[in-house]
């Protein structure tokens, strides 16, 4: 059953502009965010993946980064259209955002007590001891032990999974209804990253949680996304529910992805790897970006990007070695 969208992005464009080009970091990315769904974003380094979920709550690096063009849909609104000081209201409360180092979102001179109030001092305007115990909430919600204690001491007082189950409890302070996590387990050991997603899930379970999940790491996709979409240079080449991408990826480049997986109990002197690197993206002609690299590429590939077509209920990609029902984005 498909889920009702909270959030729909619609062609999608977000523009680096430097002294050597412009750099379309995103360019024309489309797709919708269910309630209580998890949505992985994932591909290489560069691809666009951060910049997208920049563009959702509209923090694009400025000057050189600019939104020029799309929609994103949040609540019948677009985002694009609306004041900074209507996005202050939004961010932290209806959509928060984790970044991709625990190390340095939290401010060395500041307690945890304090960073966590502070979203709820702006959005809520809580005070005293109302204040007070909603920080032990949040703290005990993310599993921090004797939250009285480390209320009062600083980040550099605790370990890389305790502050990022703390930056966990700040952005999910003001009950948001959209979480954005970009590579939320980048810096943590694999025992402590299984835990940290295992608490977020059952946040999700609790609260109708949507989520975005922006890694490179299958495993994670495995563990924790509903559905996965794969960018390739600014773009969205394939999505599909997680189990179907993994067992049937119809795009060369997420069958190439796939192939360079380590496989369980197999012995491999050396791991595929993908030949040749990303596009310039302040030079991308008209064709497939993936082209140069596809060891299946065709004439047409070089010439002309292919359409976004559906071979499956709600299985899309954009490749001209599979026909479908074309979709108008």
């Amino acid at each position: 059953m498909k889920m009702k969208p909270i959030l729909e992005v619609k062609n999608l464009r977000t523009y680096f502009y430097t002294r050597r080009g412009v750099v379309k970091a995103v360019d024309g990315v489309s797709y919708e965010l269910g309630e209580g769904e998890t949505l992985g974003l994932v591909g290489e380094s560069g691809c666009g993946k951060s910049i997208s979920c920049f563009s959702i709550i509209r923090l694009v690096p400025a000057p050189a980064g600019v939104i020029v063009g799309g929609e994103i849909l949040f609540g019948g609104s677009d985002l694009l259209l609306k004041s900074e000081e209507e996005m202050d209201r939004i961010r932290g409360a209806e959509i928060s955002m984790i970044l991709q180092d625990p190390m340095t979102s939290l401010n060395p001179l500041f307690t945890i007590g304090d960073q966590v109030a502070e979203p709820l001092q702006i959005h809520q305007k809580l005070k005293g001891e109302g204040l007070r115990e909603k920080v032990r909430e949040m703290l005990n919600l993310v599993r921090i032990p004797s939250p009285e204690v480390r209320m009062k001491e600083y980040p550099h007082q605790m370990s890389g999974g305790m502050r990022q189950r703390i930056v966990g409890g700040m952005v999910l302070a003001c009950r948001p209804k959209i979480l954005i996590a970009d590579e939320p387990t980048t810096s943590l050991d694999v025992t402590i990253q299984a835990q940290f997603l295992r608490l977020l899930k059952e946040i999700q379970h609790t609260s109708n949680l949507s989520m975005i999940i922006v890694t490179h790491d299958f495993g994670i996709v495995a563990k924790a996304c509903d559905r996965v979409a794969v960018m390739y240079a600014g773009k969205i080449v394939e999505m599909a529910g997680t189990v179907e991408l993994f067992d049937n990826p119809e795009h060369p480049y997420t069958a190439a992805l796939m192939k360079s997986l380590p496989k369980a109990g197999m012995r491999q002197n050396r791991l595929y790897a993908i030949e040749g690197q990303p596009p310039d993206l302040r030079t991308l002609d008209s064709g497939c970006s993936f082209a140069p690299r596809c060891p299946r590429a065709m004439e047409i590939c070089r010439k002309e990007y292919p359409p976004r077509v559906e071979i499956n209920d709600g299985h899309t990609l954009s490749c001209w070695l599979r026909k479908g029902e074309v979709l108008n984005d």
